[in-house]
């Protein structure tokens, strides 16, 4: 088993530095919020309030953090104080080109490294059933794969640095489209008379199967354990959908790629968000197609 620090408890960190400790880790936690650490504590977590504190002696150190710019921040205050040779892993969700900067610090360092975001929401992460997806070297993965799994079901190497985020940002954007077709086909069905059992049976035996019909069904009623039972409360909020549909965008960008259906989704969960719906689950925009 490994001494493990973990930097950021919030809604997914907590429940995922939890999983670790289950698995027979030594996990010590690191987060600003004195509430984070409390719960940190209580789920056998040792809870510290300064980084270097959390990095002292762990021969892997996660983090889970907002943005890109905590990441690099926060890489750049520890790498120096790290083990040599051991292994840094974020699991934020952040742009491409400031996991390939978190990569760099932690090699000038003679550190292993990874970028590995994930999929799930806080329902996966305390069940331990996240979807990994990590980019980096085959060696840092390979010693990484038996920690990740303890706090996933899936864990896949997308390739060289980056590519972690790469996968998952489009993997949003994916979802952040697809959800929203749903939700326009339930309003028109809610139109047409349609009752919303009807639509699902025939959807989710159809051509129209995918994951936010039959997973995250956004009405209530054909999948219980949805938001949508629960007054759309998160889950995957909407300000995280809209930061991952920009993040998918500034990408395109980047990469010079076309993608209008992803540029439209983002639009629509931008003027979501802006009606007030930020902190709602995200699923929870089929009242904005209602019009």
């Amino acid at each position: 088993m490994a001494n493990i620090a973990f930097i950021g408890l919030g809604n997914m960190g907590l429940p995922m530095a939890s999983n670790l400790v289950k698995a027979g880790h030594v996990v010590t936690g690191c987060d600003l919020s004195p509430a984070a650490r409390d719960a940190a504590s209580e789920a056998g977590i040792r809870p510290v309030e300064r980084i270097a504190e959390a990095v002292d002696g762990a021969e892997i150190t996660i983090t889970m953090l907002p943005a890109g710019a905590h990441v690099v921040a926060v890489w750049s205050e520890i790498a120096a104080l790290a083990l040599p040779q051991s292994l840094f892993v974020d699991c934020s969700t952040i742009d491409v080109e400031s996991a390939r900067k978190a990569h760099a610090i932690a090699e000038s360092h003679g550190l292993s490294s990874l970028d590995a975001p994930v999929s799930g929401g806080t329902g996966g992460a305390g069940a331990g059933t996240l979807t990994f997806m990590v980019g980096g070297a085959d060696d840092a993965f390979a010693r990484a794969e038996p920690v990740l799994s303890a706090m996933g079901r899936k864990i896949v190497h997308c390739g060289s640095n980056g590519a972690g985020q790469a996968a998952k940002i489009c993997n949003n954007m994916i979802l952040g489209i697809s959800m929203i077709g749903v939700c326009e086909a339930f309003a028109l069905g809610e139109k047409l008379g349609l009752s919303h059992q009807a639509l699902f049976d025939v959807a989710s035996t159809s051509s129209g199967q995918c994951w936010s019909l039959t997973t995250y069904c956004p009405v209530p009623g054909p999948v219980p354990a949805s938001p949508a039972n629960r007054d759309y409360m998160p889950g995957f909020a909407v300000q995280l959908m809209l930061k991952d549909l920009k993040l998918a965008q500034e990408a395109a960008s980047s990469a010079g790629a076309s993608t209008p259906l992803g540029a439209h989704a983002a639009e629509l969960y931008s003027l979501f968000e802006a009606q007030g719906q930020g902190g709602r689950d995200f699923s929870a925009i089929i009242e904005m197609m209602r019009g």
